[in-house]
């Protein structure tokens, strides 16, 4: 006789089946593609984010099929847009929060006749697309199709949620009932004994004593011509209640604590005021089992739990593990809610992680689909320790600091860290010291700039290993360049299982320990943590240590820093001077000091000037966006060019922790603008490309010359102008705002553009090796008008900045400091200066940059007599990986003849590279043709004047 159960190795159907959950029900209860269906969505039910709405509700959908590669893979349509959605979409409102549709699966999502459906797959949404209806724990919904001749189902008991099991009491009388799609011998068993049976019948009904501690399981099959089928459902007893005891010595109060050499692991959760919790996973199949019910900590008993940072523990030993394999895990609270760990150093997501490449994250372990629902997280124990080649990193001062801020996404195109490391020496001979990364632990989706986090201490598996992240900041350390990342601990996602574990539907409930129901001031999206509770203060502490300690960052940019307080502002008051929040900021200060003394702790805030005082006095470093006054100077409207708020103690600092930036992820790119709404006069344009890019040369200028550390977005040392508000399909809208964007790494072989990458590389040179600009001991600034002026003076060098930012001619009184011998550190060229006030005539976007000393360009040393033609010379390949062509950048001190060749890695020659035979003295670029390679490593090698360096070069097309 043949049996078949009713699960495939692809999607174990019946295991995870939403349709018996009360969220949707379905109508007949089995149904092939060409059988009309009916559903009734329950918006009280699973994550009841639907609950109470009034406007019209949409179904977002799609069918498993026998041609789906997994459980998330949905075929056909139509699919409701988030932002239009399709009226055939539309549910029917029935009231009491119940919604139906009716359609015929094989026409409504368009499958072809050869295609089996396995599973309608769904979703609801509003029509705005702010608020959605899911399974419980935020989770996709789906009701299974009829897959074989013969089909039978446990109708009740329904289970409490999708995928988990009915939880009922000792000695418990339950009804059950069952149904066959056609006429049957239905059996029902009881952990296998036979408890009734009905023949020639499509239904059966009784009532069984459950007596028995832990899992019982119901099996119904049913029996016709020569075939079987069955059914099965699981109902558990568990313990009267849960054992109370403490965390055992040594274990970590959240999160995992491997101990007896890697085969046992405690696990700890915090979650207060909850009733019950397993542990499920790969090593007790996912099934609620008496070793995985979990004990509480005695304070999770406490009547006043939030009084206390972070009780309410819930903890068990899980043992028999194999050291170093991984294993797949969740908790299961209260019977209902599966999550992950919020501590989870690795997750797996049944949606996202298919799209990343193995070039990426190899040997990825795959999500357990069919066991589970929603994301999993990972333990490993006995993982091998990362061997830090720079174990002690000298941070570069803050008075010198130049960070570059990238999206990895958007600056290399493989948007992993193998590739960005490869990239670091276009980055190093621009000269910045520190990269500012946007967020980059886990958050929802993929292609996205990550400020919707979820997890917080897990790196987003989208960029690549935690080991591939160490080896680039290992290599950034090597480099001298510090790393600072973007952490945001405004807000999380609904895939937070600090969320998930006390909500209301789409929001917080009123007792989550972390989070505000509402949000107190305007800005904040997603769900806003409350860092007035001792919980989130717990939390976020942890949160700063991990990465510091475990990563070996050099600091923090926080995000949305002003959001860190509970005082209901408005938009008009937001900025007003909040001592709570300043209470708040020094309170965590002190976790970060005493974590790292020399870290560098951002703050995204942009606060009245009082406030932004009191935190830079205190320590904090604060962003200080100047984007629109210098994209009005390269644009050429001089009334509202000032530029002076550049200069931290404008703003009444006593310390330089104001980091000003003209562009960043946030702001329109000034290229952009100069071409769209450049001002001009007669001929003179600064919508012109090549004015275009001399007057962001100008805007930099007055920019790095100012005292203070700097910030500087991707791509801006070229002239980015590609609008922050471009589609991948070229069309502009501001929802395209977070959306990728084109990577130009060509742009670079444009004259103009070189230009201003070296005008850019030799003023950060200048701030980087000068005192002046560290600490001068004169310093004043004449940032209005057209004409603009900077000065600064020590007791070894003079500065002076000249700029005419108007579209017209003008004079300008330089105000030397001093008579005598002035160098143009930019062009090379010199003048004598007799009448320091002699007025001077700069032509429009003419600048300069003075100084007392002649000082070398590329280096930014002052020149004590000519350089020595035996010095070596500096050399760099980019970009890296390179496709069809790539660059080397090469700087001799005395002319010389150029031979280039590439070699394998062997060493032996593969292509020589024509060059101009003897070329002069200063920087050269050379396009290095690589269509013709394989994808590999290969070392460009270029020797002159007697020397020899070599370029690392990776291809790969």
């Amino acid at each position: 006789m043949k049996i078949i159960r009713l699960f495939t190795g692809l999607l174990l159907s019946l295991t995870v089946l939403a349709a018996r959950a009360q969220v949707v029900t379905v109508q007949p209860t089995f149904f092939t593609a060409d059988t009309p269906v009916t559903l009734t969505f329950d918006a009280t039910q699973g994550n009841a984010g639907l609950a109470g709405f009034a406007g019209p509700v949409y179904i977002w959908t799609g069918a498993v099929t026998d041609k789906s590669t997994n459980q998330g893979d949905w075929k056909g349509g139509p699919r409701v847009s988030f932002n239009q959605p399709d009226p055939a979409a539309l549910m029917t409102a029935l009231g009491g929060d119940k919604y139906t549709i009716t359609f015929t699966p094989r026409a409504f999502y368009g499958l072809a006749p050869t295609d089996q459906l396995l599973k309608l797959a769904m979703l609801f949404r509003s029509g705005d697309g702010t608020k959605s209806g899911r399974a419980t724990g935020g989770a996709d919904i789906f009701v299974d199709a009829q897959v074989a001749a013969l089909a039978v189902r446990i109708t009740q008991p329904v289970p409490a949620t999708a995928g988990n099991p009915q939880f009922v009491a000792l000695n418990q009388q339950v009804a059950v009932a069952g149904t066959a799609s056609a006429a049957a011998t239905l059996t029902l068993y009881l952990n296998g004994t036979q408890v009734a049976q009905q023949t020639s019948a499509t239904a059966l009904s009784a009532t069984v004593a459950i007596t028995q501690t832990g899992a019982n399981v119901l099996r119904l099959t049913a029996t016709a011509g020569g075939q079987t089928v069955e059914d099965t459902q699981t109902l558990v007893v568990r313990p009267a209640a849960p054992a109370t005891a403490t965390l055992p010595a040594g274990a970590r109060p959240d999160g995992i604590t491997y101990i007896n050499g890697g085969a046992s692991a405690i696990l700890s959760l915090s979650a207060p005021g909850k009733q019950f919790v397993y542990v499920l996973g790969e090593f007790n199949n996912w099934q609620p089992t008496t070793a995985g019910f979990m004990s509480q900590t005695p304070d999770n008993l406490s009547t006043t739990p939030a009084t206390v940072a972070a009780t309410g523990r819930w903890w068990v030993q899980i043992d028999g593990l194999t050291p170093g394999q991984e294993y797949a895990y969740q908790f299961l609270v209260d019977g209902q809610l599966r999550v992950a760990d919020p501590y989870s150093e690795k997750i797996l997501d049944p949606n996202d992680d298919q799209y990343i490449p193995a070039a990426t994250y190899p040997n990825l372990k795959a999500y357990p689909t069919g066991k589970t629902t929603g994301i999993v997280s990972v333990l490993q124990s006995n993982q091998a320790a990362y061997a830090w080649q720079i174990p002690s990193f000298q941070r570069p001062a803050r008075t010198n600091m130049v960070t570059y801020e990238l999206l990895v996404r958007d600056f290399v195109g493989a948007h992993n860290y193998q590739t960005l490391r490869d990239t670091l020496g276009y980055l190093q001979r621009l000269g910045v010291n520190a990269i500012e990364l946007m967020p980059i632990n886990e958050f929802d989706g993929n292609d996205n700039w990550g400020y919707s986090p979820d997890f917080y201490f897990a790196p987003d598996k989208y960029y690549g290993t935690k080991t591939a992240l160490k080896q680039f900041i290992d290599e950034c350390h090597r480099r001298g360049i510090a790393v600072v990342l973007d952490m945001v601990l405004n807000h999380s996602t609904g895939q937070s299982p600090m969320f998930q574990l006390y909500a209301n539907g789409n929001n917080p409930a009123a007792n989550n320990p972390w989070f505000n129901v509402t949000a107190p001031h305007p800005y904040s999206v997603y769900n806003d943590l409350n860092h007035e509770s001792p919980y989130t203060k717990y939390f976020s502490k942890k949160v700063m240590q991990f990465w510091l300690q475990e990563y070996h960052i050099d600091g923090y940019r926080f995000d949305l820093a002003g959001g860190f307080t509970n005082k209901a502002t408005t938009a008009a008051t937001y900025a007003d001077y909040d001592q709570s929040r300043i209470d708040i900021w020094k309170d965590y200060y002190q976790t970060l000091v005493a974590t790292d003394a020399t870290l560098y702790p951002i703050l995204e805030h942009f606060p009245v000037d009082s406030e932004a005082k009191a935190l830079a006095d205190y320590g904090f470093m604060l962003w200080g966006n100047m984007n629109y006054n210098y994209n009005e100077a390269t644009m050429g409207f001089v009334p509202t060019s000032d530029l002076s708020r550049g200069y931290y103690k404008t703003r009444g600092f006593n310390n330089p922790h104001l980091i000003t930036y003209m562009e960043s992820h946030d702001e329109e790119r000034l290229a952009f603008k100069n071409a769209a709404y450049g001002n001009g006069s007669g001929t003179y344009s600064a919508k012109n490309f090549a004015t275009s890019m001399a007057r962001n040369g100008e805007a930099a200028a007055f920019f790095f010359t100012v005292p203070g550390p700097k910030l500087m977005w991707q791509f801006g040392e070229v002239g980015y102008d590609f609008t922050i508000n471009r589609c991948p399909d070229g069309t502009v809208t501001n929802d395209c705002r977070t959306a990728d964007k084109p990577i130009r790494w060509d742009y670079e072989n444009v004259a103009e553009r070189r230009a201003l990458f070296n005008v850019y590389r030799s003023l950060i040179a200048l701030k980087k090796t000068q005192p002046v600009f560290a600490n001068p001991t004169a310093f004043d600034q004449q940032m209005t008008g057209a004409t603009k002026l900077v000065h600064l003076s020590d007791a070894n060098l003079s500065v002076t900045v000249v700029g005419n930012f108007d579209v017209v001619t003008q004079t300008v009184v330089p105000a030397f400091q001093s008579a005598g011998t002035w160098y143009n550190y930019l062009a090379g060229t010199s003048r004598t200066v007799t009448d320091v006030n002699a007025p001077l005539t700069l032509q429009p976007g003419e600048y300069a940059v003075y100084t007392s000393k002649p000082i070398n360009s590329s280096t930014g040393t002052v020149l004590a007599t000519r350089p020595q033609t035996t010095a070596a010379f500096r050399l760099t390949a980019f970009p890296s990986p390179a496709a069809g062509a790539a660059t080397l950048h090469y700087e001799l001190p005395a002319a010389a003849s150029v031979s280039v060749t590439i070699c394998n890695v062997l060493g032996a020659a593969v292509a020589t590279v024509p060059t101009a035979g003897r070329q002069a003295a200063g920087p050269h670029d050379l396009a290095v043709p690589t269509a013709n390679l394989a994808n590999g490593v290969y070392l460009v090698r270029l020797q002159a004047a007697g020397q020899q360096q070599t370029a690392r070069l990776l291809v790969q097309h």
